[in-house]
């Protein structure tokens, strides 16, 4: 009972630090000005619905991620069958009884399922919804490091929160955790990165005043 609400606690820290992190952000993005600010974020969900080349970049990129992430789910789901079906067979040859033979063969095929997912090429969704964001941000004018922010950040929401949505309700789970975890993790990323921006603007506006202060006091006197 008490893992429960160790699992609201963290989830509630995740909320308020995204929240905080999204603050910070915003008010990054206001001091180094529009043309330093991370470009890709200003395709929004909103623009899914424009009726015209945001809506169909929205129905490809989706469209990908879904397609490679239902291939993963159902090979895992394949090799789980088959394992089941062979251990059945084996034990109803050995003489087991229907029931020891079910246990066997649920066993062999949660062993079997297990084995899928990590020979399973379920990366390549991940890599190309994270490839996916790179391009989108370098489209957009955005730097190669605002990319690669919002690539990994995509990359990790996606394992992180789909594996969280498959140990919770199976396949199903999966294929919608996957979906919102890149999102939210390709948010993330433009969030730090904008953060990282924001730090370095400051860091370089104190070094210049710092460096004027200095020709001040060497300034000769005439």
């Amino acid at each position: 009972m008490a893992v429960l609400p160790k699992k609201r606690a963290q989830l509630l820290l995740f909320i308020v630090g995204v929240v905080v992190l999204s603050i910070t952000a915003e008010k990054c993005r206001l001091l180094v000005g529009e043309e330093a600010a991370s470009k890709s974020g200003q395709f929004t969900f909103l623009n899914c619905f424009d009726g015209s080349s945001g809506t169909l970049a929205c129905v490809v990129k989706e469209g990908v991620k879904l397609y490679f992430y239902n291939i993963k789910a159902l090979h895992v789901e394949s090799k789980r069958n088959v394992a089941i079906e062979t251990a059945l067979a084996d034990s109803m040859a050995q003489g087991m009884s229907a029931e020891a033979a079910a246990k066997v063969a649920k066993k062999e095929g949660a062993k079997a399922a297990k084995l899928a997912q990590r020979k399973a090429n379920r990366i390549i969704g991940p890599i190309i919804s994270s490839g996916w964001d790179f391009f989108e941000a370098i489209y957009f004018g955005g730097t190669a490091t605002e990319g690669f922010l919002r690539g990994t950040g995509t990359l990790f929401g996606t394992y992180s929160v789909g594996f969280m949505g498959e140990q919770r309700f199976g396949r199903f789970g999966y294929l919608v955790g996957s979906h919102l975890g890149s999102w939210v993790g390709g948010r993330i990323g433009l969030m730090v990165y904008d953060v990282v921006n924001g730090v370095h603007y400051i860091m370089q506006f104190q070094k210049a005043d710092e460096d004027a202060s200095n020709d001040k006091i060497f300034e000769p006197e005439f």
